[in-house]
């Protein structure tokens, strides 16, 4: 099911409509819904950095395979649950002053969207880390992008911490044609 306003749609703007297809339709997608496809994750920099992926629900081991994606989606919030080989991790996401906040574990990253040549771009822009804001300096370097091609949303995300280095990473897809509606 659809519907013209989404989470996205609303930090976007007319941004949204230059949106690659696959993007558009996926961040259009309302109710619960399942998708499926192939995830590479990377694991921690080291134990400091899996503690903190850990606080994240992050995966914290290599791994490649199948990924189910479960979407809730709402008018005012989405939750994301990702089922990687071996892991699951669950965030919440929703608006605040013209951007987007998720909730992923002990914290909450706001994002600002941007739309670059059709692929979707996150860009963090605060964060707080058990209720406590991170200071700029140790802020996390954030790389999240989302591209489309035919019927396939490819995602991109990773995230390393000054003196830490790499905390989570996976990359690959999900296939818009295995999109189907859950029972609530």
């Amino acid at each position: 099911m659809k519907t013209a306003v989404s989470l996205y749609a609303a930090v976007l703007g007319p941004g949204f409509n230059r949106l690659a297809p696959a993007l558009r339709d996926f961040h259009a997608l309302q109710g619960r819904v399942s998708l499926s496809g192939e995830v590479v994750v990377r694991p921690p920099a080291g134990r400091m950095a899996g503690w903190l992926a850990r606080c994240l629900g992050a995966p914290r081991r290599p791994a490649s395979g199948p990924i189910r994606f479960l979407l809730e989606a709402g008018p005012s919030a989405e939750v994301w649950t990702r089922h990687f080989p071996g892991r699951t991790m669950s965030s919440r996401l929703r608006l605040q002053d013209g951007a987007l906040v998720e909730r992923l574990g002990a914290a909450e990253l706001r994002f600002g969207l941007v739309e670059r040549d059709g692929r979707l771009e996150m860009e963090l822009q605060r964060m707080r880390f058990f209720g406590l804001p991170c200071p700029r300096w140790l802020r996390p370097r954030v790389r999240a992008i989302e591209t489309g091609d035919a019927r396939r949303l490819h995602f991109d995300v990773s995230a390393s911490v000054p003196g830490l280095g790499l905390v989570a990473s996976y990359q690959g897809y999900l296939d818009l044609d295995s999109c189907r509606m859950e029972p609530a």
